[in-house]
Formats: C-alpha cells, sequence, structure tokens
C-alpha cells in the first residue's frame, strides 16, 4: 500500500512541477556497496577502483555521483594489495579517513584498513595509517582477524569501530564491535554484537542448512538513539536484505545484552527488487528527509551484478525507522528536498572534455568511465574489471533540454564494438542498456554501419541504418539534425540516413554506448528553428 502511494504522490509531484527538472529514476550507477557523506554544499560517494583503488566521487546533487577522483592506490604487493572492497569515508578529527577491508588476493587474508587524507579536503592524496587489530589479543596484537565492511558509531563522547569478522579461520561472519583510542587504533578486545543465523532469513539460501551471515553494519542515529543495520543471506543471492539491531536506552555498545535484534527483516526483495542490501544513510541537502542509499541485484541468478539505488524513508511513531519497500526501477521519483535541478531549454552549448565532468551526469560503473585531457571513454575493452556486466553506459548534459537542434559528436569506435554515439530528445535516464527514452544515433564497428534507434524506456526500436566505410583507427564526427518529426544523420559531413518519427520532441542529450568502448573527443549542440 506504501508503495503504491509513493508512487501515486510521485507521478502528481511530477504532472505539477515537471519531470525533469523535480523527479529522477532508479538506478542511479552500476556498482555495489554504496557510502556517501554530505559535506558542505556537495556529496562524497566513496567506492572501489576495480578493487585495487579507492575513488572518491563529488557532486551537488543526491542523485548523481558526479566527478571520479582517484586518491589512493593499492601497492603492487603485499598484504594489502588486491580485493579492496567496500570503503567507507569519515571525517574525524580535522583529518578525512577511510576504512576499507584489503588482502594479497586470499579472502582468507582479509584485514581492515585506515588511510588518512592529507588535508581536510576529502579529495586530497590519501596514505596508509594503520591495519586494524579485529582479534582477541590487543596485549600482542597476536592472531589478527579476518574483517569487511568497517564503519565509525560515535555515542556519548566515545567512538567505536564495528566490522564484519571471522571467529577464527573458517568463513562465517559475524557483526563486531571495539573501541578506538583514535581513528587508527583499537584500543580493546572485539566484542561479538549478536548471533549470525537466529531467523532462517539471516541465513545463506534461507534454509536451516544454510549458514549464517552478517555484514555491512551501518550506524543510524536519531534522538539519542542508536540503531545498526546490517545484510544478511549470502550478498550474491536475490535474499540479501537488511536486518536491524537496536542499542537499549542508556545500553553500553560494547555489551551484547544492550542490543536487540528484529525478528523480521526491515528492509527485504519484492517480486521486482531483489538482493537488495549493503546500504547508508544521509540526509537531502537542506535536512529535511532522511535517504536510505544501497545495492540491488541487476537479475535473479546468484552473482555480484549489482546497481545503486536511492529512496527516502520514514520514521515510526516509536521512533524507529520505517525503511517501507524497494522502488521499483524506472518509477519516477520526486528529487532530494533541497536539491537544485535547473532544467532550462539549452542554447548554443559545446564540450571538449578539457575540464572534467562537472556539467555531465553518469550512468553506468565508475571504471567504466575514463577521463583524459581532450576526451572521455565511455567502456574498457579490456583491462581488469570488477565484472563483466554492461549496461549501456552513458553520459547526459545535466540541466538542458532541446527540441530542435544539430547534435554532434567526434567519436573513435573500438574494433568490434557495438553502437556508441548520441542520445538526443531523452528522458527519465537511469542505469540500464533500455533505461531512458530517447532517441539514439549511433555507429557500429563490426559490421560498420550507422543507425538510428528510438528507446522507449524497455525496448529500441531501429528507425534506420545503412551500412558505412569506416576506419576505427581514425575519429568520425556524428551528426544529427532534429527537426520536427525529421531526423536526419550525417557520418564525417555525408548524409547517412532519414527517418521520420513523432514519438518524442524536446528532452536532454548526451552520449552513450551499447557496449565495447568509445572514445569521444568532442559534443556540441546547436538550437534550429523551424
Amino acid at each position: 500500500m506504501r508503495s503504491a502511494l509513493l508512487i501515486l504522490l510521485t507521478f502528481t509531484f511530477a504532472l505539477v512541477h515537471g519531470a525533469e527538472a523535480s523527479t529522477f529514476a532508479n538506478p542511479i550507477a552500476e556498482g555495489a556497496d554504496p557510502w556517501v557523506v554530505r559535506h558542505g554544499d556537495h556529496y562524497y560517494w566513496c567506492s572501489s577502483g576495480t578493487n585495487r583503488s579507492i575513488v572518491i566521487s563529488r557532486s551537488d546533487r543526491l542523485t548523481s555521483l558526479g566527478e571520479k577522483h582517484v586518491v589512493w592506490r593499492a601497492p603492487a604487493t603485499g598484504p594489502h594489495s588486491r580485493e579492496v572492497w567496500a570503503p567507507e569515508l569519515h571525517h574525524l578529527d580535522g583529518h578525512w579517513y577511510v576504512y576499507v577491508g584489503a588482502s594479497d588476493g586470499k579472502n582468507a587474508n582479509h584485514r581492515t584498513i585506515v588511510l588518512e587524507s592529507a588535508t581536510d579536503d576529502p579529495l586530497s592524496a590519501y596514505a596508509f595509517k594503520a591495519e586494524l587489530y579485529t582479534g582477541d589479543h590487543l596485549d600482542t596484537k597476536a592472531d589478527n582477524r579476518w574483517a569487511i565492511d568497517a564503519t565509525i558509531l560515535e555515542h556519548k563522547g566515545r567512538r567505536y569501530v564495528i566490522w564484519s569478522g571471522w571467529e577464527d579461520t573458517r568463513d562465517e561472519q559475524w557483526l563486531y564491535i571495539a573501541t578506538l583510542a583514535n581513528p587508527w587504533t583499537v584500543s580493546s578486545n572485539r566484542v561479538r554484537l549478536a548471533a549470525n543465523g537466529d531467523f532462517l532469513w539471516e541465513r545463506v539460501d534461507e534454509k536451516l542448512t544454510g549458514r549464517g551471515l552478517a555484514e555491512a553494519p551501518e550506524v543510524l542515529t536519531r534522538n539519542g538513539r542508536v540503531f545498526v543495520t546490517y545484510s544478511c543471506s549470502g550478498s550474491w543471492q536475490p535474499s540479501y536484505k537488511l536486518g536491524m539491531l537496536t542499542l537499549a536506552p542508556d545500553g553500553d555498545p560494547m555489551n551484547p545484552a544492550a542490543w536487540t535484534k528484529g525478528p523480521q527483516p526491515v528492509f527485504q526483495s519484492d517480486e521486482k527488487t531483489f538482493g537488495v542490501g549493503h546500504n547508508c544513510f544521509v540526509t537531502s541537502p537542506d535536512g529535511r528527509e532522511d535517504w536510505l542509499v544501497y545495492h540491488s541485484k541487476v537479475n535473479r541468478s546468484n552473482g555480484w551484478q549489482r546497481t545503486l539505488r536511492l529512496q527516502p524513508f520514514r520514521w515510526n511513531a516509536d521512533g524507529t525507522p520505517n525503511f517501507g519497500s524497494p522502488v521499483p526501477a524506472g518509477t519516477l521519483l520526486p528529487v532530494p528536498s533541497g536539491q537544485r535541478n535547473l532544467t532550462r531549454t539549452g542554447g548554443d552549448f559545446r564540450e571538449e572534455f578539457r575540464s572534467g565532468l562537472a556539467a555531465w551526469d553518469y550512468y553506468g560503473h565508475v571504471q567504466y568511465c575514463i577521463v583524459a585531457p581532450g576526451e572521455v571513454q565511455l567502456g574498457r575493452p579490456d583491462g581488469e574489471l570488477v565484472n563483466a556486466f554492461r549496461s549501456g553506459e552513458k553520459l547526459i548534459l545535466r540541466d538542458r533540454t532541446w527540441a530542435d537542434a544539430r547534435f554532434a559528436t567526434r567519436l573513435r569506435v573500438t574494433p568490434g564494438g557495438k553502437p556508441a554515439g548520441l542520445l538526443f530528445r531523452a528522458a527519465q535516464p537511469a542505469v540500464g542498456r533500455q533505461a531512458q527514452r530517447a532517441y539514439f544515433a549511433a555507429i557500429a564497428a563490426d559490421p560498420a554501419r550507422v543507425v538510428l534507434s528510438y528507446l522507449d524506456g524497455s525496448t529500441t526500436t531501429e528507425l534506420a541504418s545503412a551500412p558505412l566505410t569506416l576506419d576505427a583507427a581514425q575519429p568520425h564526427t556524428l551528426e544529427v539534425t532534429a527537426l520536427g518529426d525529421k531526423l536526419t544523420v550525417t557520418v564525417d559531413g555525408k548524409p547517412a540516413l532519414t527517418a521520420t518519427d513523432a514519438h518524442l520532441t524536446t528532452g536532454l542529450a548526451g552520449l552513450r554506448i551499447d557496449d565495447g568502448a568509445a572514445v569521444f573527443e568532442s559534443f556540441s549542440v546547436a538550437p534550429l528553428a523551424r
């Protein structure tokens, strides 16, 4: 009932205020284990880059990750050189600290390390500070134990670290807590917060034979109360979900008896959205709304192909959070309160990618958007990738719409690659190959051709196509003239194809690839008058 009401209110809001300026759709990015903090006028997203680096992206709005900055790279060898997982960014004692799990390439050797910023700027360089001791012998530091997903709790003047760890050398994940002397030094032996398999819904496969699994603890506080959500069942399974622990009033966080586990999940899959978990919490730009940020699976098969989503949540009369149900992909939601989306009719625009991507929103995985002076590459033809999932990566020029205009890009396509080119008259962009309503004019390398398509949000309809003589090693200029319902495409100044279609009359514009990779050297729009 609540989800249906939310959707109804969403569409009412969109009709009254204008869908493009005031709404957004999930998923907002490809990836997993989201962590975002609001600081000043910006949001800072912290993520792992190809499991070998830490990436912090800064954005002026919660619904877009913004420009990425690689702030730390793992060493070539050693105990913290591989499997860099689920980083979190925290501002403590005048510095920024990243807490992240890392190993030497063997999962059993995962430990939590702390990286410290050079300055008070979240985007400054980070250096290795320490490996946290997460075992049972603080006096000797013997038998440091497996630890990932560390987060920070500050409560009544004391600071704690909470994480997911192994009791010994067995792959069994429990939630642990310890006190901190400073951001990089544990000052107590660990304490296990709760059992990891009290309920079937906490167990892998949701069966008694499945092991209990608790990870990704996240702290939520309000009016002096402390809640810790955690993810359970298997992260690779559609049954991944959130449970919650509640600290008793005046309870000692180091006392397991002070924590109460809820008997039911607080956020779980439904028929359209599944594998929801590893969340974080953040507020809207004006601080009036609370938002849940989480990842979900792309499909119901076991695996780690995931996308990032966000939605507001409310509070019950008893002071506990009510996260509701996952909002289906593609549903228009009002943007966070206080977020400024200034969509306007665009004039002339030209981009040669010499000053980053501040004017753009990117829908894809952090590893598939590579910016260099004078060009931007979408997709990667090779290299170390987190996974092989491809989602039709797209860059959308934010806050501008056009009706009749000439759209152009200069691009190099990857040999053997699928279509890459221009999106125009676009609406409702999100992560996914079909996640936009738009026209798509593209060059494909294998077979070499130019193609014009209409995408309605769920299917692609080819409007026209023609063969090309294409040198994939050289850049080519792709241009579209959209005048009313007449769409004309040229390649390198030569007419390639025309089509007549009246589905879309105005919208956003940008760049897109269907698969493979392409390098874009420029993008321009010039309005036309009928």
